[in-house]
C-alpha cells in the first residue's frame, strides 16, 4: 500500500500500518477462528466483561458490515436467538441472522427492522458504528459522537425495560456529556476499553447496563 501525498512522496504509514495488521495478533486469531475482522474479540471482551448475551434472546446490530460482530453473537446465543442486523453498507450473508441492507435512522430502514422482529421485543442494542475519517479531528469526533447518539436514539425508542446497549464513539469532545446522556436512560453505565482495541487509537465503548422504562422515548 502507497499513499502519496501532495509532493508526490510517498507516506510510511501506508507500510507501517500494513506490517502491523499482518502481525496483528488479534487479525491472526480472527483468521484462524474464521472471523471476518478482529473487531469480533472486542465484542467478546464487552459481552464477557459486562454479561450482556444470554441464549434465546433478540438483539440488533447497527452498523454490521463485515459481520463479526453477528459471529460472536450467532456462535453465543444458540438457534433460538433472534439477530437483526443493519448496515448501509452489503453483509455477506449469515445463517441466523437476518440482514437489511439500509439505513436504520430512515422511516424505511426502521420500518425493516420492525418487520424482520415480527414484534419481538429488543434485548440488546449494539453499535460498532465508525465515520468515515477525513483525517481532520474535530470533524471526526463529532461524526463518531453522531453515530453513538443515533444507536442510543433507537436504543431508547425501542429497547425493553431492563435491555441492555453498546456502542463504540471516540474519546474526546462530547465523549463525557454522551456518557452522561446514556446514564439518563440506564441503570448503569460504563466506558470500556476493549484489549483488542489498539492503544493510539481513540476508540471507546460505552456499556448502558438496565433501560429505564420510565426513560422511554415515544
Amino acid at each position: 500500500m502507497s499513499v502519496l501525498n501532495k509532493s508526490g512522496k510517498k507516506h510510511r504509514f501506508g507500510k507501517a500500518w500494513m506490517h502491523e495488521h499482518v502481525n496483528d495478533p488479534y487479525v491472526k486469531e480472527a483468521q484462524r477462528r474464521g472471523f471476518r475482522s478482529r473487531a469480533a474479540f472486542k465484542l467478546l471482551e464487552l459481552v464477557e466483561r459486562d454479561r450482556l448475551l444470554r441464549p434465546g434472546m433478540t438483539v440488533v446490530d447497527l452498523g454490521s458490515a463485515p459481520g463479526s460482530w453477528c459471529q460472536v453473537l450467532r456462535e453465543r446465543l444458540g438457534g433460538q436467538a433472534k439477530i437483526i442486523a443493519i448496515d448501509l453498507l452489503p453483509m455477506d450473508g449469515m445463517n441466523g441472522v437476518d440482514f437489511i441492507q439500509g439505513d436504520f435512522s430512515a422511516a424505511e430502514g426502521l420500518q425493516a427492522v420492525r418487520e424482520a422482529l415480527q414484534g419481538a421485543p429488543i434485548d440488546l442494542v449494539l453499535s460498532d458504528m465508525s465515520p468515515n475519517l477525513s483525517g481532520v479531528e474535530a470533524a471526526d469526533q463529532a461524526r463518531s459522537i453522531g453515530l453513538a447518539e443515533l444507536a442510543l436514539d433507537f436504543a431508547a425508542h425501542h429497547l425493553r425495560a431492563g435491555g441492555d446497549f453498546a456502542t463504540k464513539l471516540f474519546q474526546g469532545a462530547g465523549s463525557d456529556a454522551f456518557r452522561q446522556q446514556a446514564a439518563t436512560y440506564f441503570d448503569k453505565v460504563y466506558v470500556r476499553k476493549p484489549k483488542a482495541s489498539r492503544d493510539r487509537s481513540r476508540e471507546i465503548y460505552v456499556v448502558g447496563k438496565g433501560f429505564k422504562e420510565t426513560s422511554r422515548l415515544s
